[in-house]
């Protein structure tokens, strides 16, 4: 099926009649005398667009595919049968997004003398230009965590060049310590710690090719995670003429690691000492790597999906996010049992995320007059590929940036009952966060606070272009008071989740999942997005945040 006539789907109702709903067309009356229509966000909502978005019909909403192709048309019909407008290209709910698809050839090889690394157990690799054939040979240099921080004072490949060659790089930002316990955020991840990072310094300071160390505890996730996101197909965004690229982008095990660097006469718990400590000197390990990928590329588009609800300013908004991808049907891998579900059908994350938002969407539809400033509802794609679709809106706003007084990001919904805490990434760091205080206490809420700030949630969602654009920000993120009898198990469940099933095909819908604590918190962050709309003045962030800068134009 063409992607027009995908597309053309979304005026259908026969797609979406599990959930479809009519609602009158927003109106333009001045500022909001009514609230939303909470009563219309219900756990049945929730879980039957997130039963439909995870089904298999959909192959798991890889961008660029016909299940994202389906998934897009999916929302834009929930919208337009909401009476939503359309705020995509050229009067559509479609915001083509410019993507970069390769997909890299088992075939990869990584070999230094005396060794070579395999495919999936030692390595995985992806290349940061479009190429047929890459190859990349060149000394390997130990930059540390690869980190340049002039507010920070720190710079990892000083008085070292790297230019042509490969550097080895731990991830994670370097350890605070007691004598600088604010270091890099202390505890907190930065984002100078994120893999993205990461490679986009490399390539800043010339390298030919990247490996990071992988350790279960820096990257927050098991190798398994790896071997799932980072190989089959990846996207990217075509790169900007003359922009530094890496030949090759690769993870290699800690294992695998320590190995080439024992192969150079270093140990690897020594070279790590070493970075954790300021003064730091990158290390040239005297020993040469060959690398020989071969991959097949092309341009596609992949959409944003958007829509608005008009308000009595529509010079200002809101916008309400969660992204729609997810990262299709995998490759077999060897191992597989047979008939092994290969589908990544991302239910959690972030079938639920949308399901989440088009109920949110619908209580403000119901409202009986038009919010203050328009409201926006963002689809994005390719998140899962470093959060490309918001990079793009971001850069290609239906409004500019800094007419957005606030965006509030859904990337998973509670599917395991009610809570007593709500937790939003971010509520720290601006007024928007004192906002959201206020309402939860004023519901008997309790604002949760972030237990695994070392993961650094906080730059790994669509809510950190926002960010950087200086727009006042939320993400939610996992509660940690359950309520019932079950509260422990249901809390053991949750973060199992993260070593079971993220980036897994097992993140399926299960008909025994409770949404009842996620219509609660939609309830809450609807009412926030109305008061947000209506502010007489825009949210802020706290003076000497790291994004508390002038709205980006």
């Amino acid at each position: 099926m063409s992607s027009r006539s995908l597309r053309s789907l979304a005026g259908a109702a026969g797609l979406v009649g599990l959930v479809a709903c009519s609602a009158p067309a927003p109106t333009s009356a001045p500022a909001p005398t009514a609230a939303p229509a909470e009563s219309e966000i219900t756990a049945a909502r929730i879980a039957a667009h997130v039963r439909m978005l995870s089904h298999d019909h959909f192959e798991g909403r890889a961008p660029a595919t016909r299940g994202g192709e389906l998934a897009t048309a999916y929302l834009a019909n929930q919208l337009a049968l909401l009476g939503i407008e359309p705020a995509g290209d050229n009067g559509t709910y479609f915001q083509d997004v410019p993507i970069v698809e390769a997909t890299v050839d088992r075939s990869f090889s990584l070999s230094v003398p005396g060794r070579t690394f395999k495919y999936l157990d030692d390595v995985v690799a992806f290349s940061g230009v479009e190429d047929a054939r890459v190859s990349v040979s060149g000394e390997v240099v130990f930059v540390g965590h690869g980190i340049v921080a002039p507010e920070q004072q720190w710079n990892d490949y000083a008085g070292v060049d790297v230019k042509g060659k490969w550097v080895l790089i731990m991830v994670n930002d370097p350890p605070a310590p007691a004598t600088e316990p604010t270091l890099f955020g202390g505890k907190a991840l930065t984002y100078y710690g994120r893999w993205t990072y990461k490679f986009e310094e490399a390539a800043r300071q010339g390298a030919a090719g990247a490996l990071l160390i992988h350790t279960d505890e820096s990257a927050t996730y098991p190798w398994q995670v790896v071997q799932s996101s980072w190989t089959g197909t990846q996207y990217s965004l075509p790169p900007a003429p003359g922009a530094p690229a890496l030949g090759v982008k690769a993870w290699i095990s800690n294992a695998a690691a320590a190995d080439l660097v024992a192969r150079a006469g270093q140990t690897l718990d020594a070279l790590r000492a070493t970075a954790s400590a300021r003064g730091f000197t990158a290390v040239p390990l005297g020993i040469a790597a060959t690398a020989a990928l071969t991959q097949t590329s092309a341009r596609k588009v992949s959409p944003n999906v958007i829509g608005v609800l008009t308000g009595a300013n529509p010079q200002e908004g809101v916008a309400i996010t969660a992204h729609w991808d997810h990262f299709g049907v995998r490759a077999p891998q060897p191992g597989d049992a047979p008939g092994a579900d290969r589908i990544h059908n991302g239910a959690y994350d972030n079938a639920s995320g949308c399901a989440a938002v088009l109920t949110m969407a619908q209580a403000l539809t119901r409202a009986g007059g038009a919010p203050a400033r328009s409201i926006y509802f963002v689809f994005t794609t390719a998140e899962e590929s470093g959060l490309l679709g918001s990079e793009y809106f971001a850069a290609h706003p239906p409004l500019p940036m800094a007419k957005f007084a606030a965006n509030l990001n859904i990337d998973g919904a509670n599917y395991l009952g009610r809570t007593k805490d709500l937790v939003m990434l971010g509520s720290d760091r601006s007024s928007l966060g004192t906002m959201f205080a206020d309402l939860a206490k004023a519901r008997g809420r309790i604002v949760g606070q972030d237990t695994h700030p070392e993961r650094g949630y906080f730059f790994r969602s669509d809510h950190f272009p926002f960010a950087k654009a200086g727009v006042p920000a939320l993400s939610l993120s996992e509660p940690k008071q359950f309520e019932g009898p079950n509260a422990a198990a249901l809390l053991a469940k949750q973060e199992a989740y993260n070593g079971k099933d993220y980036h897994q095909p097992s993140d399926q819908y299960d008909p025994a999942w409770d949404f009842s604590g996620a219509a609660e918190d939609m309830k809450l962050l609807t009412a926030l997005a109305w008061q947000v709309a209506a502010a007489p003045v825009m949210p802020t962030y706290t003076d000497g945040d790291q994004f508390a800068q002038p709205r980006k134009q």
